[in-house]
């Protein structure tokens, strides 16, 4: 064997080491907890990804007495919402140091969790109120995105058994839309999609979503 073929050689064998090794790597992760007991939902959990795999779960009411739709709900946020939620992350230090504000007096406005992950980072902080405003911003994004989440976990579970009941969800999205307290549309598209395009579904309900993905983009 020459001794350029030994180099090819462990060039490939370093570039294949390499790549073994970035597939290896846990994406970059946000995750969001919040509990409130009483509230509905009480507990949720989302979860956004960098290399765009995010999942939202939640005990919240679907409508009927069993809610048995309680496997993840699979979105994807825009990259807008994305690059945001990561860039406020790491102003926030990872959520490092002091996050909770300290003050007793504040009303329980519920439990918030942070979490960060990636391949040098394990990090966390749990609050009911921070100064810090990068926590802030990145718990508003979180507390709307699962607003318009909640939404899409209604919609998947009415599109499937209850097709009736889809209008008022799509009416009560396009009020929240207005008033700016929806979030990312977007995360949700591909189901607003599903409706608009089901000819099995109401045609009020089909204009409500067809007005929602034009919003999004979609």
């Amino acid at each position: 064997m020459t001794k350029l073929a030994i180099r090819i050689g462990a060039f490939l064998l370093l570039a294949a080491s390499a790549a073994f090794a970035a597939d290896a790597t846990p994406s970059a992760t946000v995750q969001f907890k919040f509990s409130f007991p009483g509230s509905n939902p009480a507990h949720y959990e989302i979860t956004v990804q960098k290399d765009g795999h995010d999942y939202y779960t939640s005990d919240g009411d679907l409508g009927n007495s069993t809610s048995p739709d309680s496997a993840p709900f699979e979105f994807s946020v825009s990259d807008k919402t994305r690059h945001e939620i990561f860039e406020f992350a790491r102003k926030a230090k990872y959520f490092t140091g002091k996050v909770d504000s300290g003050n007793k007096k504040l009303a329980n406005t519920g439990v918030k969790t942070l979490i960060y992950k990636d391949g040098s980072h394990d990090t966390s902080a749990t609050y009911n109120y921070s100064l810090d405003p990068s926590v802030q911003q990145i718990t508003n994004i979180l507390q709307n995105l699962s607003t318009v989440l909640e939404y899409g976990r209604r919609l998947n579970w009415f599109h499937k058994y209850q097709k009736l009941a889809l209008d008022d969800d799509l009416k009560q999205m396009e009020e929240r839309q207005r008033s700016n307290t929806l979030g990312d549309l977007e995360a949700i598209a591909p189901l607003l999609k599903q409706i608009a395009d089901d000819s099995s579904v109401m045609r009020m309900s089909r204009a409500r979503a067809l007005r929602l993905l034009a919003i999004a983009g979609k």
